[in-house]
């Protein structure tokens, strides 16, 4: 078991208690982004439900075949996650050889993956005014990937079909993440999930999959604190996140935690290289980490690299119009902290073609002309690089600075609850963040 998890160190641990019988009913798998987690936790959810003693990942039990395609009565996944990014990775390594079986398992789960998301164990239809209704796209989908799975299981396959196919495939997907996938974890998934969790298993042993946990509206936490005060004796419950300290202490108390660590660039190039079958992209790559993260991103229509000279030029617009503001209200000098993110930022929005502005209309109409209106739900990753360009912009200015972070910290956090859960457009939550930072940096 855990054979298709590279280079994490806590599957070893995993491993022994599984093998022992001391694993937890409930855990925590936390790290960064595309880490793994996600992965190990549908390896451990194989695990417990296979017939052989010792899992291995080709076992041929019928468990497990079901498992690796994702379609086990007993695996429930909740939670949202760049399924776009990795659907389209794992298209191009399935159309660089598409007589690989690997290749083509490949492409299928990170659709299941996605589907997943809509089972009615975890999910159910609620009509709202300003969305079409999923069902008859879900069942399409549904279709389109049974012909697809038929069609490129046989030895000679016409290869322009399979590309048609797989785009239509893609396209649909992402299609349903971006109207249907919200941001954060609603109460009505938990309840459903707590009571799927109730329900005696079809094989062994149930696991629930709650991904980036941390997403959680309250009423959620909540909901789900009370299925790990006491969860069924047939489940394995496990979450995963980011950062420990982000979830709910009431909640973490009742996970036993396994940390996956950043792995090296060395590491990440070999991923790539064996999973997504992309040699060369693994030989180009930066040495740093995140590798894995960004060569996904890049399958986006719009990756980090498009999107970090938009977040330096708000940035650089907000110190502006500070700046502006405060000179109007008679300041003799502009703060230390204005002019480390202007400095830092204006050389990136410039090298990009963007012209200086210090008025939120023009700033807002720009990012959106320049990001298709954040397309293909990338307004999520533009906020968190602007919090990243923020943080170095400042850091080395020292603790005269630091609430400088934290308020932009603050209004990012807010500015993503706005769209991620109240589903506010991306040009009004901008231009609330937009005037919040300016009467902030200035008072």
């Amino acid at each position: 078991m855990f054979e298709n998890i590279i280079a994490q160190p806590c599957t070893d641990q995993l491993r022994s208690d599984v093998l022992s019988g001391r694993l937890a009913p409930s855990m925590l798998f936390f790290g960064p982004p595309a880490s793994g987690k996600g992965s190990a936790a549908i390896e451990l959810a194989r695990a417990l439900s296979c017939e052989a003693a010792a899992a291995p990942w080709n076992c041929a039990c019928p468990s497990c075949a079901r498992h690796r395609s994702l379609m086990h009565a007993d695996l429930a996944m909740i939670g949202p996650r760049g399924f776009a990014a990795e659907i389209a990775a794992s298209r191009a390594a399935f159309l660089r050889d598409t007589s690989s079986a690997a290749a083509r398992s490949l492409f299928i789960r990170s659709l299941r993956k996605l589907l997943a998301r809509f089972s009615p164990s975890v999910w159910e239809y609620e009509p709202k005014s300003n969305k079409s209704n999923p069902l008859t796209l879900l069942q399409s989908l549904e279709e389109e990937l049974d012909e697809f799975e038929s069609q490129t299981a046989e030895p000679l396959v016409e290869i322009h079909a399979v590309e048609k196919r797989s785009e239509n495939l893609a396209k649909n997907a992402c299609k349903l993440e971006d109207e249907w996938i919200s941001d954060a974890i609603p109460i009505g998934q938990i309840r459903k999930a707590a009571w799927w969790s109730r329900l005696s298993p079809a094989g062994k042993r149930k696991t629930l999959i709650i991904e980036n946990a941390d997403r959680m509206k309250d009423e959620a936490r909540n909901s789900l604190l009370k299925l790990l005060e006491e969860p069924p004796e047939s489940i394995s419950i496990i979450l995963t996140a980011q950062r420990r300290e982000t979830v709910l202490p009431t909640i973490l108390s009742r996970l036993r935690p396994y940390r996956f660590v950043a792995r090296s660039a060395g590491e990440e190039r070999e991923i790539i290289r064996r999973i997504f079958r992309d040699g060369e992209a693994a030989e180009y790559a930066a040495a740093a980490s995140g590798l894995v993260e960004a060569y996904l991103n890049s399958f986006l229509p719009q990756s980090s690299e498009k999107l970090l000279p938009l977040a330096a030029f708000f940035i650089a617009a907000v110190a502006r119009s500070a700046a502006v503001f405060a000179k109007s209200r008679g300041a003799a000098n502009i703060s230390p902290a204005l002019n480390a993110l202007g400095g830092y930022c204006a050389p990136i929005a410039e090298t990009a073609g963007f012209e200086r502005t210090s008025e939120v209309k023009e700033t807002v109409a720009a990012l959106l002309s320049r990001s298709g209106s954040f397309e293909g739900r990338s307004f999520p990753r533009f906020l968190a690089l602007a919090l990243d360009l923020v943080s170095w912009s400042l850091e080395q200015h020292g603790p005269a600075v630091i609430a400088c972070r934290e308020i932009w910290k603050k209004r990012i956090g807010e500015a993503q609850a706005a769209c991620g859960v109240w589903n506010q457009r991306p040009e009004l939550a901008l231009e609330a963040l937009f005037v919040r930072l300016r009467e902030d940096m200035v008072s």
